[in-house]
């Protein structure tokens, strides 16, 4: 009884203790968070009218492009350009619609958003926290992503950062991967870490949820509707800003045939805050409080 009581004692001063370098962290000014990119897909897409916030390359005056900066599209289904009508994008009632699709002849195409493009232009910040809000598409061979990576002109390749908020395999519903890949042209020296993320099975393509992660000088944080999932030590190739992408890939070495036709993610918002650097002891992670 004696030692529960001191024990007891111990825990409610480590409590305290840590409660007041949490609140010491917060109220640092270094660690306020500031909106950077605040996409709410408000735009209404007019009939047979090109959505204005998605441009095929070019950020300015569109806020997204439709193909990576690198030139670097993937998967079994090609992305394609913003179109007046038809094509994978639809935005209605603040939520942004890509569908992939399949045409009489048999050719899936798709869509891809960033918030970036070959020169370098684009939206994002060094350290902070991203989150997108986002209802995934059911079925086998459904490769919905959204991830971030490096601010740089195209041809700036080495050493590049790449941080994969939330993976999603079609075929596998009670999970999904979080990753952090750091890019060389040597392959020898890229490498990577990938965790597992159990889920309730069926849940991510039965309703909205976010999916977040803050970066810091100390480490890379992931959210799974705003509750901390995983965490690795921020890369020291991670110099300079970060932008979001989102898309809704098929394949990923997975079959397709039984993918559905059409398959759609909606998309809530994409938002982005900055931080400073903040104290050595780091700022407390995650969104803004």
């Amino acid at each position: 009884m004696h030692r529960l009581r001191v024990a007891g004692t111990a825990v409610f001063i480590f409590n305290c203790l840590a409660a007041e370098r949490l609140a010491a962290q917060t109220s640092n000014p270094s660690c306020a968070l500031r909106p950077v990119f605040m996409e709410n897909f408000d735009e209404e897409t007019a009939p047979n009218r090109r959505i204005e916030t998605i441009s095929s390359d070019r950020i300015g005056p569109a806020r997204w492009t439709a193909h990576t900066p690198w030139n670097g599209d993937f998967g079994d289904a090609q992305f394609a350009d913003p179109l007046p009508q038809g094509g994978p994008f639809k935005i209605s009632g603040g939520i942004l619609s890509i569908t992939a699709s399949k045409d009489s002849e048999g050719h899936w195409s798709s869509g891809l958003i960033a918030a970036a493009d070959s020169t370098g232009a684009g939206f994002g910040t060094r350290y902070g926290y991203f989150e997108a809000r986002m209802k995934l598409p059911p079925g086998p061979g459904t490769w919905p992503a959204f991830w971030l990576g490096a601010l740089k002109p195209a041809g700036s390749a080495d050493g590049n950062v790449e941080i994969d908020v939330i993976e999603y395999y079609g075929q596998f519903t009670a999970s999904y991967r979080s990753a952090i890949h750091v890019w060389y042209k040597d392959d020898s020296k890229t490498r990577g870490k990938d965790q597992e993320i159990k889920v309730p099975d069926g849940a991510l393509v039965q309703d909205y949820h976010t999916y977040g992660v803050d970066i810091s000088p100390q480490a890379i944080v992931f959210f799974l509707d705003r509750k901390q999932i995983w965490s690795q030590p921020t890369p020291l190739e991670l110099d300079g800003p970060m932008y979001p992408l989102v898309n809704l890939a098929l394949g990923s070495g997975w079959p397709i045939d039984k993918t559905p036709n059409p398959s759609t993610l909606l998309v809530d918002y994409v938002h982005v805050y900055g931080r400073d650097a903040g104290p050595p002891e780091g700022c407390p992670p995650g969104p803004p409080r």
